[in-house]
């Protein structure tokens, strides 16, 4: 029998000596587990290891190596030190114990709290565990929501790092101090602007004279920053400028909660009005006197041109420089509008710099919607797909319809074996009459489950037939004609396109278009 070993730790480490260490956490789950394994006689296959990642997180590195892996059937056994290493999520309890790994001949034991799917016995406690490990993950979330407003409400710094131009001081949590090294570049920063000098061109005056960004300064440090994929990582940008120049800590007042996570489940923020931002003034000393600040804030609302939320470029976002991999910025000249390489002016070696008309671009796209419409697309094929997609789509929205009564269903009895453990606790419920209910309710909730995979399964089958014959129609078939894209239409065929550089006596310019099908 082969064992993969999985590991986690969400915690931050602070014992480790580099951050390709394991802290020592880690270093304990694998010998616990590597110990267990070799009592029971089973060959360890690999070790999968994520450090400082929370259970709710389905974007852990190893944990999706463990998965993908497990799908190809590599190992016999899944082994971890408790099931809430493996994930703090009923519904990945559901999926993968409970759904796949049976599915995929993998056995799921976890040492601590007996998990094991070889015992039929033990699903409940199992199911038991996924819910409290929901529970906790929610009411931690809440937990630390409410302690992290109330010291942003009273001025104190949380973040994992200072911003550039202060360090965290260690005399007192939550308080920062100036790193003088680096607020004699902010301070210069501001002062050129005031002088009337771009963005861009401080930012290449920065880099000529190598000093390095932001991120590879605390990277320098010894902070734990990954190391840049290219040089262009290392350089100042005109946005890291324009976002110095607007920065009110710079002043001594403490700014946070720009952004937000959307839920305690993923790491994916996004951006909060002002008005839900915690600002208290005075809270550190400042590197940029109020003059100086007030001179600054009047050029950059001077020189900000209006936003015209109706106008977003054709190829916004979706266009890159080959040479560095950085999100080509648009411009105007004479009428026309190009893109080009943010890196090609802010040093000189840099990047030699895509450059591109945004009606050549345009062109390319076409012809070659133009060139896949000919060589696959089959028009009387397509008819009578279309008709039979359509007959798909009424089948399908019946069963969604199915589907969601029978989440609700599924709800209401997890919420009824919940109710039941915390009645259970509270000591309203014998331990006698708990197992009874909720064995009655856990029957009937697998059997649910069981419905609502099989209508999961039958979804799957009918976007598939649909996908064959309709999926072509939507993509292709309504561009065969076209004589100008729209922006629907980029963001919607279009993931990006990768630009060259021009080729050396003519006028072709190299691209590759990454399709969204």
């Amino acid at each position: 029998m082969k064992a993969a070993i999985y590991c986690r730790l969400s915690e931050e480490d602070r014992n480790k000596q580099s951050e390709t260490d394991d802290s020592g956490s880690i270093r304990n789950q694998k010998e616990m587990l590597q110990n267990y394994a070799i009592e029971q006689g089973w060959e360890i296959y690999n070790i999968y290891s994520d450090d400082d990642y929370a259970g709710a997180d389905r974007r852990r590195p190893q944990f999706r190596r463990l998965l993908a892996d497990a799908e190809q059937r590599r190992f016999d056994i899944v082994l971890c030190k408790t099931q809430s290493r493996f994930t703090r999520e009923l519904e990945l309890v559901e999926k993968y114990i409970h759904g796949l790994f049976p599915k995929w001949g993998i056995r799921f034991v976890s040492i601590v709290d007996n998990a094991d799917t070889a015992n039929k016995g033990n699903k409940k406690s199992r199911q038991i565990n996924g819910l409290v490990n929901e529970w906790y993950l929610e009411d931690m979330s809440d937990n630390i929501r409410s302690v992290l407003s109330s010291r942003r409400e009273n001025g104190y710094h949380i973040g994992a790092f200072a911003l550039y131009g202060y360090q965290k001081d260690p005399d007192r949590k939550g308080h920062l101090i100036v790193d003088e090294e680096a607020a004699v570049v902010v301070r210069e920063v501001f002062t050129l602007f005031s002088k009337g000098y771009g963005k861009t061109a401080i930012a290449r005056m920065l880099n000529d004279r190598g000093i390095p960004n932001p991120t590879e300064y605390k990277r320098r440090k010894g902070l734990r920053y990954q190391p840049p994929k290219s040089k262009a990582g290392t350089l100042w940008k005109y946005s890291a400028i324009a976002d110095m120049l607007i920065n009110e800590i710079y002043i001594g007042n403490m700014v946070q909660g720009r952004y937000g996570s959307v839920s305690y489940k993923t790491k994916q923020n996004c951006p909060r009005p002002r008005s839900e931002w915690f600002v208290v003034e005075g809270t550190h000393e400042p590197i940029i006197e109020r003059d100086l600040w007030e001179r600054v804030q009047a050029m950059v609302a001077e020189r900000a041109k209006p936003f015209d939320t109706g106008n977003v470029g054709l190829f916004a976002k979706k266009a890159r420089c080959v040479g560095c991999g950085y999100t080509m910025r648009s411009s105007k000249n004479r009428g026309r509008h190009y893109l080009q390489c943010v890196s090609r002016h802010i040093a000189k070696d840099a990047c030699r710099g895509a450059f591109i008309s945004v009606d050549r671009l345009e062109r390319m796209v076409i012809d070659e919607l133009h060139r896949l419409s000919v060589e696959y697309l089959d028009k009387d094929e397509l008819e009578r797909n279309v008709e039979l997609c359509n007959d798909l789509q009424v089948q399908k929205e019946r069963i969604l319809i199915e589907q969601s009564q029978y989440r609700k269903k599924l709800e209401e009895y997890a919420k009824g074996i919940r109710d039941l453990y915390l009645d259970k606790i509270k000591g309203l419920l014998t331990e006698s009459d708990y197992v009874t209910l909720s064995r009655e309710l856990s029957t009937e909730r697998e059997r649910l489950s069981r419905t609502i995979n099989d209508i999961e399964r039958q979804i799957e089958v009918i976007d598939e037939k649909m996908a064959v014959g309709d999926n072509r129609r939507e993509l292709i078939e309504q561009y065969v004609a076209l004589d100008h894209l729209t922006r629907e239409m980029v963001v919607h065929l279009i993931d990006y396109i990768s630009v060259g550089q021009r080729i050396p006596g003519t006028r072709d310019v190299p691209i590759e278009i990454h399709w969204n099908f």
